[in-house]
């Protein structure tokens, strides 16, 4: 374990803001956990948390390892490993299920947290079970894919913020490779091979996202909000030119980015943060962005969507 004072943490968000946390602890495998007294804040890679202000707490991360075991198609990788690592470490191994989330700049405990999805899957499609250290009552918890309440960019770990430290995740996969199409744009692939299936959802990430080398974000800023079928086909009449939508989760899932981009402000900026240029759903870092910046922003799209649509917007992005 490491343990550093005063640390920077620019480099440990993608949205490549500068706060500073009075302490921060990071996790080796196999390490003992240690009490953790006070405030504290559980960073997978930061690729869904906005600083506004320093951290006066502790923050607690998981190191950057690949590790990774098998057992039959049961593949349990570090909670610190990047997702994309492991999905072509998998992919190498012949074990298939998790390709379409290829090219996620978030770690694979960070994708149990947050349940995150791209392209047709999500990660409770394939988690089978969780390992997380309770940090609250200090002990080691396996909790199962029902345990741990996944909905749509939501889990137990979202209910319940900081109380787990997420060490291990085991997803079940499979030997034959099975390629996953149900997103539009990937129909045209039948015949792909997982590794061209990976490079493909790549390509559309990156047609769409900024590169996060390049601009600073966190990937899709708002949620995709969930409507009564009444106010859907309501908009739908009054907004022909709505995408549309299909039942989900007890309602209609809209698209964010559409309402955002049909308000004006895709392209547009405002202080240091701006709307990405080809995805509405993506605000981004000009330049010097700060925290407060991107908050700034947020809060005027959600009040100008609320205003035109009535429909209130719920950041998926962490505000610290």
């Amino acid at each position: 374990m490491y343990e550093y004072t005063d640390i920077h943490l620019k480099d440990r968000n993608t949205f490549g803001i500068d706060a500073v946390a009075r302490r921060l602890l990071e996790i080796e495998p196999g390490d003992s956990i240690p009490t953790v007294e006070g405030d504290f804040f559980v960073l997978g890679a930061g690729s869904d948390v906005v600083f506004v202000d320093d951290y006066a707490g502790t923050v607690v991360t998981l190191a950057d390892r690949q590790v990774v075991t098998v057992d039959d198609n049961l593949v349990t990788a570090w909670g610190g490993m990047r997702m994309d690592a492991l999905v072509q470490w998998c992919i190498d191994h012949g074990l298939y299920g998790l390709e379409n989330l290829s090219a996620i700049p978030g770690t694979v405990g960070a994708g149990a947290v947050q349940n995150v999805g791209a392209y047709g899957v999500e990660a409770k499609d394939v988690i089978e079970r969780v390992e997380a250290y309770d940090l609250r009552e200090c002990c080691l918890r396996t909790l199962s894919n029902a345990d741990c309440r996944f909905g749509y960019r939501h889990s137990l770990f979202k209910e319940l913020p900081g109380r787990y430290l997420v060490l291990r995740v085991a997803f079940r996969l499979r030997t034959v490779f099975v390629p996953n199409l149900s997103y539009k744009a990937l129909a045209n692939l039948p015949h792909a091979t997982a590794a061209e299936l990976r490079q493909a959802i790549a390509d559309l990430r990156w047609q769409k996202l900024p590169r996060p080398e390049e601009h600073g974000s966190a990937g899709s800023f708002f949620k995709n909000p969930v409507v009564t079928e009444t106010v859907y086909l309501a908009l739908r009449e009054q907004f022909p030119d709505m995408p549309e939508a299909h039942a989900s989760e007890g309602g209609y899932k809209l698209s964010a980015g559409w309402l955002i981009d049909r308000a004006g402000w895709k392209g547009r900026t405002q202080g240091g943060a701006g709307v990405w240029p080809t995805n509405a759903l993506v605000l981004y870092n000009t330049g010097g962005c700060t925290g407060s910046d991107v908050v700034a922003l947020a809060r005027a799209i959600q009040q100008d969507v609320l205003d035109k649509f009535q429909i209130p917007l719920t950041p998926e992005a962490i505000i610290i």
